[in-house]
């Protein structure tokens, strides 16, 4: 449209058609928007109504499309109402790519595409969407009876598939799944890899011919050379000599042998070896794009057209001397090129292989199996896995996938989890545990309890992640992207440039063709040979120019750090996470859940009365039953760990039980001494077992067994009724009931305390006999993982809601320095924009709801995988172990793909901007002059040395506990307090610790003497309740936490 007449006659034409309602045309935005009648007419009509009157007109249903290069996929937002997926698909074919459409942004979850059998007219149709519409649970039926296809949506929380299925088949028809694709054919590049491999091979039988002639007329011309050199042969018998050869020889007047053979040789290589290339040029060149088979056919084309036309000039001149063709470069770039694209394409398969890897672990069947009430094995029916619903039970035999995620019902066994969590060790399996969909069960048969099916599996989200984390683009690849752009017609450009420069040199200054040129031939005249050499000039400058190096380095290396992520259990969602995640400064670690356990544990028992008066043993008998009755954590957390002290599932029986928010709970316990006796009886079982070794008499042996079990059961009858008052809480509930609390008790409460754990007083008739220490503990691993990140440049930070002693504590613990303590949830949010405010880039590291609005801020947010939902919805890398170690290797591969993404580049510019000064003839006085052949070939190396310096990132291995912790082991060292500093809420004020006077170090010194010398002569009724274990050197001393009797 140039000026307002344009629009009105569109407007006048368009307004009249029948269906147009109203039609406003725009000619500033070169827009129109028409509302129509979609029953008289339609879009497509309209637009070629539009096209009718000589204008252009395309329509705009499409608001975004986002390609990835490497997944072979685009991602397309669409109105649904203008446009439909296989218009789009059918878009991109005429740009001269293959395009399918492989999802519809509407199926999703509770979404089912059928195929049904049987229908024979509209009634049928009729029949089936009115009668699965009655069905509680099905909101929408369409059913078409020309593609005898079902599209129905339902709520997988009332119905599911089997259920539609079943009641479509009881009205008489057959019903079946519309097969999808499960396999990952897209990545896999195999008929690429054929396509080119085929162009490859017809390309290099005819080129093979073409070198031979070539390689013998350099042989015989430096044969010439040395003669003419050697015997100062004149211009005329040179020429003479020259034509004499067999190739020389002229069958017509001006056509050789050589040139005849040449061409014959070229014909069906640039015709039907390169008509791929001519396709995909026409296609882009009518589009208004330029791309790199608009160069190759560029190149090839006027080589060709040029060689051909000297050769008819000089038939028609009837010339004697042979004119000097380029028909050996058509044949040779093909080849090279049909080489570089081959070896490319192997290349990108191998970097989509972990992607591949997951799609394939999906189990494609299950083995669903019906129990009657007595869990006794009824029927068993193989189904698709895509029939499988939440709540059915599947059955696993040993060496089967788990076809989806669940709850072991029955039986024992040992699950490799490795490709899914890149946990080396098979995990076990018993009644109660989760299981993996994709992973792979060893020994044992299992029934399980099917609880997320579909694309809810954790196979399923993890393959959703790793695919949109390859389609998505980094921000340093947008750039490449612009770049590629702009670069052949630039290219194009220089060509000409060269072609035109050199010309202009050589009529001004022979002697520098003569001199520099290796293919000069004293029997050509000398304009046909300055006119030779600018077309070989211009032609290597279009063949060794390659933007796709440009392209492929990011995508590339992306791809496969996204994928050796995925194997070692990290998930990086994107491009931008991965490049973003090697400038980060600053790591924020969440406290529960993310650097301690997140669950609260029993660090020790202390018995504060004389061991003959009440035992350890009766201790935790006495408080494991009060406790069994309270629903809070450290009610919870004390009951667990007297059942496994005790070795038993059952305990006592509590009565009148009584809990007081915030102080404690009061109750009277009853039946403990079968336990305590159950105890003792393993004691004297023990004692009867070492004796025997000694005791040669068999007799005395069994006399003695015989009377301790007469007495202990004496004893057993006598108690079997007694009664305790017991009462569990802090220091207010025990003064509330009249108990005092020694300074000592209170000394031993406060250094727990100070230690962020949480200490309850235990007292059994009216009398204090016990303290209880529990604490959320540490991760065995989290002091490594932060020394490690400190150790590569960073700094670490811990944010808690918590109080600030206790965050003090974990801080100490771990080696962390710097503390926000007591801060909310929303004020997490504040402190990470705070730091970013300072400049620096922020890593936040959390797993529950409370941290996804900070994971969401955060510059990379990083979820541990047992959090919550909310919180890996929120980050942008979701790690699938419960390991800190992870964060690290994060990070590490973060900072490895920048690497290699960055090596790519160099590879790619320093390819580019060397290579086109070379080939444009810059550097021709040091003698570096190229071939157009070997501009071919220089370009298809550079492709392919891109993607295989991409393909080094599959050697990454992510390093182990055992492989950090041997150099870390003697620096590693908990932080004393005063060199933590603490600020507490929203304020930034901080809370150093004082520093210690020389008479308080010494205090402190003694004290610890004295400690270290009561563990060492501990009495026999006291036990280590933490014992040390592999990870010792990480957690600290447990010496002090040694129980002690007073």
């Amino acid at each position: 449209m140039t000026c307002n007449s344009c629009v009105q006659s569109i407007e006048g034409v368009i307004s009249k058609k029948p269906g147009v309602k109203s039609i406003r045309v725009s000619l500033a935005n070169s827009n129109g928007t028409v509302e129509y009648d979609p029953l008289l007419t339609s879009p497509e009509t309209l637009r070629g109504a539009i096209e009718d009157m000589g204008f252009d007109a395309t329509l705009s249903g499409i608001y975004s499309i986002l390609v990835a290069l490497m997944a072979g996929k685009a991602e397309v937002r669409y109105n649904p109402a203008v446009i439909q997926p296989p218009m789009i698909a059918e878009f991109i074919r005429e740009l001269g790519f293959g395009a399918t459409v492989i999802e519809n942004a509407d199926e999703g979850d509770g979404v089912l595409e059928l195929v049904v059998r049987g229908m024979t007219c509209a009634s049928c149709v009729h029949k089936i969407e009115s009668s699965l519409t009655k069905h509680r649970g099905i909101l929408y039926c369409s059913v078409a009876l020309a593609t005898n296809k079902a599209h129905i949506k339902y709520d997988p929380e009332i119905i599911g598939p089997r259920d539609i299925i079943h009641t479509i088949e009881s009205l008489g028809f057959e019903a079946s799944l519309v097969k999808k694709d499960r396999s990952a054919s897209h990545l896999d590049h195999k008929r690429e890899i054929r396509q080119w491999r085929r162009s490859f091979l017809v390309s290099l039988f005819f080129c093979i011919p073409v070198m031979g002639l070539m390689i013998y007329m350099m042989v015989m011309d430096h044969h010439f050379a040395t003669l003419h050199h050697n015997q100062n042969m004149s211009k005329e018998e040179m020429i003479n000599l020259h034509s004499s050869m067999f190739l020389e020889r002229q069958i017509l007047p001006g056509l050789s042998v050589m040139n005849l053979l040449s061409f014959l040789l070229c014909v069906p290589v640039q015709f039907f070896g390169g008509w791929y290339f001519y396709i995909q040029a026409y296609k882009a060149l009518k589009h208004k794009t330029a791309n790199m088979d608009v160069l190759i056919v560029l190149a090839t084309t006027i080589a060709f057209a040029y060689s051909l036309i000297i050769l008819l000039v000089a038939m028609y001149e009837r010339a004697k001397v042979n004119p000097i063709t380029f028909f050996d470069t058509p044949p040779m770039l093909f080849v090279f090129i049909a080489l570089g694209r081959w070896l490319e394409h192997i290349a990108k398969g191998k970097t989509s292989e972990a992607l591949a890897k997951l799609i394939s672990l999906q189990a494609t069947e299950a083995t669903i199996v019906t129990l009657d009430s007595d869990n006794i094995l009824l029927s068993e029916e193989q189904v698709d896995v895509e029939l499988v619903q939440r709540g059915d039970i599947i059955k696993v035999v040993p060496g089967g996938k788990f076809p989806v995620d669940g709850r072991v019902i029955e039986g024992h066994s040992m699950v490799d989890e490795s490709l899914i969590t890149g946990e080396a060790m098979p995990v076990a399996k018993k009644p109660g545990s989760t299981v993996i969909a994709g992973s792979i069960n060893q020994n044992g048969s299992l029934l399980i309890c099917a609880t997320h099916v579909g694309a809810d599996t954790t196979l399923s989200q993890i393959v959703k992640l790793v695919e949109e984390a390859q389609t998505s683009k980094a921000p340093i690849q947008q750039f490449a992207d612009k770049l590629s752009g702009y670069f052949v017609p630039f290219i194009v450009f220089v060509s000409i440039a060269t072609l035109l420069v050199w010309i202009v040199i050589g009529f001004l200054n022979f002697e520098i063709v003569e001199t520099y040129f290796p293919g000069y031939n004293r029997s050509i005249s000398r304009t046909e040979m300055i006119i030779r050499f600018a077309f070989q000039a211009s032609i290597t400058v279009l063949c060794i120019a390659c933007p796709c190096s440009l392209g492929l380095a990011t995508p590339t290396a992306v791809m496969v750090g996204t994928g050796v992520g995925a194997q070692n259990g990290i998930l990086i969602k994107g491009g931008e996470p991965l490049e973003m995640a090697h400038k980060v400064k600053v790591v924020v670690f969440d406290k529960t859940g993310t650097i301690t356990h997140g669950t609260p544990v029993v660090n020790q028992v202390k018995v504060l009365t004389e061991s003959n008066r009440i035992s350890h043993h009766k201790i935790l008998a006495i408080v494991g039953t009060a406790e069994s009755n309270s629903e809070h954590p450290l009610g919870t957390a004390i009951t667990k760990y007297c059942k496994q002290e005790l070795d038993t599932e059952t305990l006592g029986t509590c009565i009148d039980f009584q809990v007081v928010p915030g102080c404690g709970i009061s109750c009277k316990v009853t039946n403990i001494e079968g336990l305590l006796h159950k105890n003792n009886w393993n004691i004297e079982d023990n004692n009867i077992k070492n004796a025997s070794l000694v005791q040669i008499d068999a007799s005395n042996e069994q006399s003695s067994t015989s009377s301790s079990m007469i007495i202990d059961a004496q004893i057993s009858n006598a108690l079997n009724a007694q009664q305790y008052k017991v009462l569990i809480g802090n220091r207010e509930w025990m003064i509330r009931n009249g108990l005092v609390i020694n300074n000592d008790v209170n000394d031993f409460m406060t250094e727990h305390e100070r230690k962020g754990r949480t200490a309850v007083l235990v007292a059994v008739d009216d009398e204090l006999c016990g303290l209880i220490a529990i604490a959320d503990t540490v991760k065995p691993e989290a002091e490594l993982a932060i020394h490690i990140l400190k150790s590569m440049g960073l700094e670490v930070v811990l944010m808690t809601g918590d109080n600030s002693k206790t965050a003090r504590s974990i801080a100490s613990q771990v080696g962390i320095t710097k503390v926000f303590a007591e801060v909310l949830p929303s004020h997490k949010v504040a402190k990470v924009k705070q730091l970013q405010e300072e400049g620096k880039r922020v890593a936040m590291v959390g797993d529950g709801i409370n941290d996804s609005p900070a994971l969401a801020m955060a510059n990379v947010g990083i979820a541990i995988g047992t959090g919550t939902d909310v919180a890996i919805e929120a980050a942008d890398v979701v790690l699938i172990r419960n390991d800190l170690l992870d964060v690290v290797a994060s990070i590490d591969l973060s900072r490895k793909t920048v690497k290699r993404i960055r090596i790519n580049f160099v590879f790619a510019l320093i390819y580019n901007l060397v290579g086109i000064p070379i080939a444009a003839g810059v550097f021709m006085p040091i003698g570096l002059v190229l071939q157009p052949w070997m501009g071919s070939a220089a370009m298809a190396a550079s492709s392919v040395s891109v993607v295989l310096s991409s393909l080094f990132l599959k050697l990454y291995r992510k390093p182990t506990y055992e492989s950090y912790e041997l150099p870390a082991r003697s620096q590693i060292g908990q932080k004393s307090p005063s060199e933590i500093s603490v600020h507490v809420g929203i304020d930034d004020t901080s809370r150093n610790s004082p520093k210690l006077g020389l008479l308080d170090r010494i205090v402190n010194y003694s004290r610890a003497s004295i400690n270290s010398l009561l563990s060492d002569k501990r009495s026999l009724n006291s036990v280590v309740t933490s014992e040390p274990d592999k990870h010792s050197l990480l957690v600290g001393d447990f010496r002090e936490d040694d129980d002690t009797a007073l």
